[in-house]
């Protein structure tokens, strides 16, 4: 394999020449840097999201100064308008729920008795009602599920009425329909969500929905449509119109607002705006560096430095070649991690200096290696391929919000390979004992259940804290499932009694039912059921190759044969054979016929429509080269299309010739993950050392486990886009945007399958001597 290094080497350099002829060739774009109202007392003006700098579609506002001079707004127009202060963000026509408020809905009325924040009790008629954030309770008990509740919800449901009220899982309050069932309260003549009442941070918050029927609420002696309440504006105040975030100074007659982190973008710095309105023009700059920046890299830098120090002197037998990869991994890990929390902060560094960061981590993970596996190069070629992608579809927006998500890959990206860097040298050159593995992966386990946990008692279907828990437990159940496989195909049984070898199998199997849980309870579609299903086949069946049981692994062929054979026979039934089902059937009944349900199915419609216009060679005739860092065109309106429908834009910008190459890089890294994992296997039959027989064994397995789960989202990604399946949210690995997958599973991964390939390397020469020693004896 020498000749790989160089040949990757020059197919990654093409892609960063892509990445910068990209950034170089998109065009000048101006942006408002502020927005000044000028309003006399006593003067009314509506204002639309352009006005305000927003991109269309969000919602139209009201600006009104009362004779005292007071600044006032309220929401006019659809579209959602929240204002923050003081840290705390609170939705326009939403109110937090307190003793003594009244409020109607169509002809119900309902009274707030109490209401401290976490629980509220109100009435209306004869019922009395109890909600605490999770539970409804009407006169006290909980109401039955509604015939149409999922699976999902009906086990948060029941969850909820058991945990204690700090882990259960937030779920709202609903008024409207004909039925009072689970968390809803039927209002007669309107449909539901009418309006909800939900928990937010420390209170619980009473929002009206988009029905025709107004929510009208009477407290301290002001009533009327909570909808169009006004909220008085001070210093400090910030708006948030749609995903526009506009904090805002009065001064007098004039009112300064300086949009922030999605801002329409313009070719020329000229826009016809009413009277009173007037824009301070900026430039959308791609090399910025914030003056924020200075001190979080010049700490990041400090601490690199001391970490980089440390390990030189407790490492100092290591060849110079780890030690340098070391210093320049933890180096790269605290910029990247700097740059991060200067995103997150709302002050990012600009698009060039994401693209540098990349470069860096890219480079360092080709250089690192002393001998460059096929499973690393072809990971460095899809991510840059994904980190192109991202980056043409931030360029060719009409906000400046997109270039976020290649921003946020990049430094994701260079935390990963930075943070593999630097812990490599840790790993110890003899296997731990076993009892001190154990313990690291059950406290590995411990950690992904604790995170669980709290996606399920804090967060939604996105995650929690804006990581995604899930990704981190594949990892964890992919260790697991390995040492225990490890164990039950050596030669001799695993040691201890019956009920501690019971507890090593039960492990991943409860880890598993955790993981499996919050995907029943926190996901709307069934895609971790089907990532879970191909990874549980795939472990089965190579489990049953290593001990050799070829009926097993028949059995399990089989059932993915007829698997396939299944999707066919759905294919065939038709939307009619489907229609009476309850388990998903509306995706399914989309999935048949998107042009009988055009909303639901928009996402599919706008895939296979951006799909069919790239063609072979794409939607530029020339592979994308000719578009690069130009207009991103209608396949930018596909729902998702930075994470889920990426494929969709990959095929639509650069054609159906470009994507058989990006298959072929994907079945490479497959490959090469399971080539590793089988060299793992053969050197375990030749040791006679029972620890390095089992981490040979825990490496192949673990890599087999990692390979399932990537080659779950590959099948899951490209069927959805392909509308192979029905559409299920599943980002495809390494081209979508960056996020928990990329640096709890994939950059962990591509460090293990390195770290193995040298292992091979490293005792190449003790097997060398073992076989020589042999031969003599013999």
């Amino acid at each position: 394999m020498k000749p790989l290094r160089p040949v990757a080497a020059l197919a990654l350099l093409l892609l960063c020449v892509l990445h910068a002829l990209a950034l170089l060739r998109a065009p000048t774009a101006w942006m408002p840097g502020q927005v000044t109202v000028a309003l006399a007392p006593g003067a009314t003006l509506d204002l639309d999201a352009t006005m305000l700098g927003a991109p269309p579609g969000g919602p139209s506002l009201r600006l009104r100064r009362d004779p005292a001079g007071n600044w006032w707004l309220a929401r006019s127009g659809g579209g959602a308008l929240a204002f923050e202060r003081d840290g705390a963000r609170q939705r326009s026509g939403s109110v937090p729920l307190h003793a003594g408020q009244r409020f109607q809905l169509g002809a119900a009325t309902f009274r707030v008795d109490a209401a401290d924040g976490k629980t509220a009790s109100f009435t209306s008629g004869a019922k009395q009602w109890r909600y605490d954030g999770a539970t409804l309770l009407r006169d006290g008990a909980a109401q039955p599920a509604c015939p149409d509740a999922r699976i999902g919800a009906r086990l948060a449901a029941a969850w909820g009425r058991l945990a204690p009220s700090f882990l259960t899982m937030a779920r709202p309050l609903v008024f409207g329909g004909n039925l009072d069932c689970g968390n809803r309260i039927a209002i007669a003549g309107l449909a539901a969500p009418a309006a909800r009442l939900a928990r937010a941070g420390d209170a619980l918050l009473l929002s009206a929905g988009a029905g025709q029927s107004p929510l009208l609420l009477a407290e301290a002696g002001r009533s009327g449509a909570l909808a169009g309440r006004e909220q008085a504006l001070d210093a400090g105040t910030a708006v948030i119109a749609g995903r526009t975030r506009l904090p805002l100074q009065p001064n007098g007659d004039l009112l300064h607002l300086r949009p922030a982190s999605h801002v329409a973008l313009y070719a020329d710095a000229q826009l016809r705006l009413p009277p009173g309105v007037t824009w301070t023009w900026t430039r959308r700059a791609l090399w910025t560096l914030p003056a924020q920046a200075a001190l979080p890299l010049a700490l990041a830098a400090a601490l690199g430095a001391v970490a980089a120090g440390i390990l030189c002197w407790t490492q100092r037998r290591r060849a110079r070649r780890e030690l340098l990869a070391s210093v320049a991994g933890a180096l790269l890990a605290a910029c990247g991690l700097a740059l991060f929390w200067l995103q997150r902060s709302g002050t990012p560094a600009g698009a060039g200096i994401a693209m540098l960061a990349a470069w860096a981590a890219l480079w360092l993970a080709w250089w690192a290696p002393r001998r460059l596996p096929l499973a690393l190069a072809a990971g460095l070629l899809l991510l840059a391929a994904g980190l192109l992608a991202q980056l043409e579809l931030g360029l060719g927006a009409p906000a400046s919000s997109w270039l976020r998500h290649f921003q946020k890959t990049a430094w994701l990206l260079s935390i990963g390979v930075g943070l593999g860097a630097l812990l490599r040298p840790l790993g110890p050159s003899v296997p731990w004992p076993q009892a001190r593995i154990e313990a690291v992966l059950m406290l590995l386990a411990g950690a992904a259940l604790a995170a669980l946990l709290l996606q399920v008692a804090f967060g939604d279907e996105a995650g929690v804290f804006d990581l995604q828990p899930v990704e981190f437990a594949k990892l964890a159940l992919c260790a697991l499932a390995a040492h225990c496989l490890a164990l039950a195909t050596g030669a001799q049984p695993a040691p201890g009694g019956m009920l501690v070898r019971t507890l090593r199998l039960a492990a991943p199997a409860l880890l598993f039912a955790g993981v499996l849980g919050v995907a029943l309870a926190q996901v709307d579609d069934y895609s971790p059921l089907v990532l879970l299903a191909v990874w549980g086949g795939a472990m089965a069946l190579v489990h049953a190759l290593a001990t050799r049981q070829r009926a097993a692994a028949g059995l399990l062929l089989a059932c993915a044969g007829l698997a396939v054979f299944g999707i066919a026979l759905l294919r065939g039934a038709g939307p009619q054979g489907l229609g009476e089902w309850n388990f998903y059937a509306d995706r399914f009944l989309v999935w048949l016929d998107p042009g009988s349900h055009p909303h639901t199915g928009e996402q599919l419609l706008l895939g296979a429509r951006a799909v069919a216009e790239g063609g072979w060679f794409g939607a530029d005739k020339a592979f994308g080269l000719a578009s690069l860092g130009r207009d991103a065109g209608p396949a930018l309106h596909i729902p998702a299309v930075q994470d889920d429908f990426a494929p969709s834009f990959f095929l639509n910008r650069h054609g159906l010739a470009a994507a058989l190459v990006l298959w072929l890089l994907q079945a490479a890294f497959l490959a090469g993950l399971l080539g590793l994992a089988l060299r793992c296997w053969q050197a375990q039959a030749g040791t006679r050392d029972f620890r390095r027989a089992w981490l040979a064994r825990f490496r192949c397995f673990l890599l087999c486990g990692g390979a399932a789960f990537v080659f779950a989202h590959f099948l899951l990604s490209w069927g959805t886009n392909l509308a192979i399946f029905p559409v299920m949210g599943q980002p495809m690995s390494f081209l979508s945007a960056g996020g928990s997958h990329l640096l709890f599973f994939i950059c962990p991964l591509l460090a293990f399958g390195a770290a193995s390939a040298q292992s091979f390397e490293e005792n190449e020469p003790c097997r060398a001597s073992y076989r020589t020693t042999s031969n003599a004896k013999s």
